[in-house]
């Protein structure tokens, strides 16, 4: 009786193995994106979900879902750990309220002058490892990091510097890209991007904080705000691509490194298609002639960026967490002349 037992015990376990094995060979990840149907970093993350697919034989596809399909853009952590997502391609500083070290290094405002700088970081200075820390707690796992670039600023008023801010009501990302613009007088608010443009029409806002500039031309935000400020001097999000950690342990190595490798190509690939369409929707908006495109002397963005930066060493003190991301960071930018 007892070998009997055994036996069928053996029997289900093996079972079970294999039956893991299929799925982690060759399976459907459902992904929640933080971008809207038809806004342009949507439309390139499903590009890069194709690519997901043919890298890896068709063992895993990714299907792709706009902001709010599932969940709410600030309930996807969650919706991930218990099982409901697989995973999502989000700006991290959504789950600030968790804990202000997501806030920190998703957008640690004015520490970066490029893409490629944060690319870096997140590679060679400890930033993977980093997101991994305050990620794996919560039943997520890392993959890589892309960013649309540096964001330009959408206004209904004129913006010339720093002291033009006062009192401007504006939407931003909750965390440290509030309290920067808090820091510089602004009036910061709590809106998802599905709401900015109503906003900035009905006149609850009159700035925000949203993407880059071609995307928020294509989104229509120029056509109510007509004072957008570029290149951009305030903004370059992390937008993590992470998921459901067992399911990531579960992967095969050759699997879990074509995901890594899938991420690192979308960023760059992404990155380019972005700066290259906004410097053609710079170009049409000062033809219009119904736009005017405000640019920033150095000394305003100067003036803003010490700003950031004393704001920075407040938000290190509010967790552990928050505190080991703001002393790898600043090492590394002073390591690399970033920052003296």
């Amino acid at each position: 009786m007892l070998k009997s037992l055994i036996k069928a015990a053996l029997a289900s376990a093996v079972g079970i193995a294999l039956g893991a094995s299929a799925i982690a060979q060759e399976m459907t990840l459902k992904f929640q994106s933080s971008d809207p149907a038809g806004n342009a970093n949507f439309i390139l993350q499903q590009g890069w979900a194709e690519s997901v697919k043919e890298k890896t034989g068709g063992r895993i596809a990714i299907e792709l879902l706009p902001v709010e399909s599932i969940v709410a853009h600030n309930e996807t952590q969650d919706a991930i750990a218990a099982g409901i997502l697989d995973g999502h391609v989000t700006d991290t500083s959504y789950f600030a309220g968790k804990d202000p070290a997501f806030g920190l290094i998703a957008n640690p405002v004015g520490a970066w002058s490029s893409p490629q700088e944060m690319f870096d970081f997140m590679e060679k200075g400890g930033g993977k490892a980093l997101m991994n820390e305050l990620l794996e707690p919560y039943g997520l796992h890392f993959i890589g990091a892309t960013t649309p670039g540096l964001e330009a600023f959408v206004s209904k008023v004129p913006l010339d510097g720093v002291d033009d801010l006062k009192g401007v009501k504006m939407r931003a990302p909750e965390g440290l890209v509030q309290q920067v613009f808090a820091a510089a007088g602004a009036v910061p608010v709590n809106l998802p991007g599905s709401e900015v443009f109503t906003s900035l029409d009905k006149g609850v806002i009159e700035a925000a904080d949203y993407s880059v500039y071609s995307t928020n031309k294509a989104q229509g935000l120029h056509d109510v705000a007509k004072h957008p400020v570029y290149p951009g001097f305030h903004s370059m999000p992390l937008v993590e691509i992470s998921m459901n950690k067992a399911k990531w342990d579960a992967l095969d190595d050759d699997l879990k490194a074509a995901l890594e490798e899938s991420v690192r190509e979308f960023a760059q690939n992404q990155v380019a298609a972005l700066a290259e369409s906004d410097l053609k929707a710079v170009e049409e908006d000062k033809a219009s002639g119904e736009v005017t495109v405000h640019d920033w002397p150095a000394e305003e963005r100067a003036r803003f960026r010490a700003i950031a930066t004393g704001e920075w060493a407040k938000v290190a003190e509010r967790s552990e967490n928050a505190k080991k991301v703001y002393d790898v960071l600043t090492g590394y930018l002073k390591d690399n002349g970033l920052l003296k």
